[in-house]
């Protein structure tokens, strides 16, 4: 069973498979129209065949493998760079890679066309001919824009989130809808007096590191970032993947397992180890885009207002995580976890008093 994690990796390498596809057709019957019917490329005499579907699978492999380079590898050697930086230089290494292989599958190409070993002096000057020539030069150049397009939709999406992208191309928000979702507000305690203690530029720092631990925890329980606010994360899950094997619930005890783990990181580099508290509930609210120099998707209704009131009142209460009644009633925490009835309680800003739950995991 693929985990949620490495599933939603595979969907982006999806964007490589595809752009390199188009690319490589694009460019295939470009070549086809200027060349026609020759057996040869007139500026380097170098054999030419027309073949749609040879240059569909080897793009579309060659698209794949990159998408798989860049995913789970590059991306995380070059998470902390600049967005030019990164562009730059992967753009770089993915020519470099593009050319080692033309060179390979050029001698491997010339080598049976002459029958000759592809070690052969004769096979390997046809092959530096080609790599030398103008023609290679353009298609190194064509490639490296679709490199660069590829690059810039991985940006974007890491940067506004593959869900919010992915809607935004669907159009699926583009006229408001109303649909129930559960949310998270999640706040690191003792935040105030951390930033005084380490200074802007440190405690910036340690946000980074402590987003990034908290994060593969939420994408692994299907949860996605709505916004950071501060120190605060707020995170949502559609009814379904909220509440899907309690969801929600593990996510919070996943993140604060990996903040444990990576406690001495922390004491290390900053001299705390941050930790945190959240509220947990669910409601209708009005999903749509909204903007005009800045497009975005936002939710908005009770539900958001209601979360945070609830998240606030963990100190109070002496517990790291409080529910709402309404949504231990879609839960099945049997034999997994256990609550504490706090009571009905009335939330700053609201009319109606709410029953809140503190919630322990089961070990």
């Amino acid at each position: 069973m693929i985990s949620i994690k490495k599933r939603r990796q595979l969907v982006q390498v999806i964007p490589f498979s595809v752009i390199s596809l188009l690319f490589g057709l694009i460019y295939t019957f470009l070549e086809h129209g200027i060349l026609g019917d020759s057996t040869n490329y007139p500026t380097t005499g170098n054999p030419y065949h027309y073949n749609p579907l040879a240059s569909a699978f080897l793009t579309l492999t060659g698209g794949t493998l990159m998408g798989l380079l860049e995913v789970f590898y590059l991306n995380k050697l070059f998470h902390y760079k600049s967005f030019s930086k990164k562009l730059i230089i992967k753009t770089l290494i993915y020519i470099l890679i593009i050319a080692i292989l033309v060179f390979i599958m050029t001698c491997a190409g010339h080598a049976i066309e002459l029958e000759e070993s592809p070690l052969n002096p004769k096979v390997i000057g046809f092959a530096m001919n080609f790599l030398m020539s103008f023609a290679f030069i353009s298609l190194e150049i064509y490639m490296a824009l679709g490199i660069v397009i590829c690059l810039f939709y991985t940006e974007v999406s890491d940067n506004i989130g593959q869900e919010v992208l992915i809607n935004f191309f669907l159009g699926k928000y583009h006229n408001p809808k109303e649909e129930h979702r559960v949310f998270m507000f999640l706040d690191m305690k003792d935040s105030t007096a951390i930033a005084e203690r380490l200074g802007h530029t440190q405690y910036f720092d340690m946000l980074r590191e402590y987003y990034a631990d908290l994060s593969n925890s939420i994408l692994n329980y299907s949860g996605h970032i709505y916004q950071y606010v501060g120190d605060e994360v707020v995170v949502t899950w559609t009814m379904e993947n909220g509440l899907e094997k309690n969801n929600c619930l593990n996510c919070f005890y996943d993140m604060k397992k990996t903040l444990q783990e990576e406690a001495g990181k922390y004491e290390e580099r900053f001299g705390v180890a941050p930790t945190f508290k959240a509220g947990i509930h669910l409601g209708k609210v009005t999903t749509g885009e909204i903007g005009v120099t800045k497009k975005d998707i936002i939710f908005s209704g009770d539900v958001l207002n209601t979360t945070a009131r609830i998240q606030s009142l963990c100190n109070s209460y002496k517990t790291d995580l409080l529910i709402s009644e309404r949504l231990l009633e879609f839960l099945k925490i049997e034999n997994y976890f256990s609550t504490t009835d706090i009571g009905s309680v009335e939330l700053r800003g609201r009319n109606e008093k709410v029953n809140l739950f503190s919630v322990e995991q089961l070990a």
